[in-house]
């Protein structure tokens, strides 16, 4: 898996994600929409970590500046 998320994507999709959380755990984000947007939080706070975006890939987007 070569590496396709660059640094401020990384940056953005943490911030992203925290926001997602913190909406859902103080209840403004609830029900089905809420859990919808808490997984999409996990999609997002994994491709962060591991550096690689599937649908990046599928679209042959990169983001990354190093070349691996």
């Amino acid at each position: 898996m070569k590496k396709n998320v660059g640094s401020i994507d990384v940056i953005i999709r943490l911030l992203i994600a925290i926001v997602l959380t913190i909406l859902y755990f103080n209840g403004i984000i609830a029900g089905t929409w809420g859990i919808v947007l808490l997984v999409i939080a996990g999609i997002l706070l994994i491709t962060s970590i591991i550096g690689f975006c599937p649908l990046y890939r599928l679209f042959k987007i990169n983001t990354c500046r190093r070349k691996d």
